[in-house]
């Protein structure tokens, strides 16, 4: 069956149930088998795993081939610009400390491809007591309901050395929150752009930037944004 990321969520938390499941993770070598406590696999499992679901479901999807690029799944097979599907997981007691896209990457992307600002993020929230995993929350979001501004930038960003590295997510599920998401695709553009104006190796570069990229995404999409 073809789904839409939303459609996706709705049956994996309102119908499958899967929040508040444990699952137990093991490791088996010919005759050995050991708990895993760490957490640096967990990611790359829960999207094998659903994988498997969707197999199991009989949803429809391909997956990237190549597992470093963009995006992990297409939930439309016949078109690749619709219901492109982002996995993302995050440790509860952490917080979401994932990369929602490398800076210079997304914003290069966005010139010939702007119909990836539509892309659905699924995110999955756990805890792990040893060996045994919780799923606490699940979430289907935009990328500007997990962006946000900050105390430096327009975009909240991750920065070393005064080189930005990578786009990163709020904490879009706390109302204490000092940064709240973006309320709309135009506002972060807005501010992305303003980042990219603020940012010393793009500002320069960046006389033309919004427009093609607006340029772009009504080409692909028919919607001609407004961005101020």
């Amino acid at each position: 069956m073809k789904l839409s990321g939303h459609e996706l969520y709705n049956k994996l938390v309102n119908e499958y149930k899967i929040i508040g499941e444990k699952g137990i993770i093991n490791f088996t070598l010919k005759d050995l088998t050991i708990s895993i406590e760490t957490k640096d696999t967990v990611g790359n499992l829960l999207q094998e795993w659903l994988k498997t679901w969707m197999m199991v479901e009989k949803v429809e999807f391909e997956e990237n081939t190549n597992s470093q690029v963009f995006p992990d799944f297409y939930l439309d097979k016949h078109n690749q610009k619709l219901d492109l599907l982002e996995v993302k997981s995050f440790d509860w007691d952490r917080g979401p400390g994932f990369d929602l896209a490398n800076f210079d990457s997304y914003c290069n992307s966005l010139l010939t491809t702007a119909y990836r600002l539509n892309s659905d993020y699924l995110i999955f929230s756990y805890q792990m007591k040893g060996s045994e995993l919780t799923i606490k929350d699940v979430w289907i979001k935009k990328i500007w309901e997990l962006a946000c501004p900050s105390g430096t930038y327009p975009v909240k960003v991750q920065e070393k050395k005064s080189v930005i590295y990578n786009i990163r997510p709020g904490i879009w599920y706390s109302e204490r929150s000092k940064f709240k998401p973006f309320n709309s695709l135009e506002e972060f553009l807005s501010a992305l752009n303003e980042t990219r104006y603020q940012y010393p190796q793009t500002r320069h570069t960046n006389g033309h930037w919004l427009q093609n990229v607006l340029k772009n995404y009504e080409e692909h999409t028919g919607v001609k944004l407004q961005v101020r």
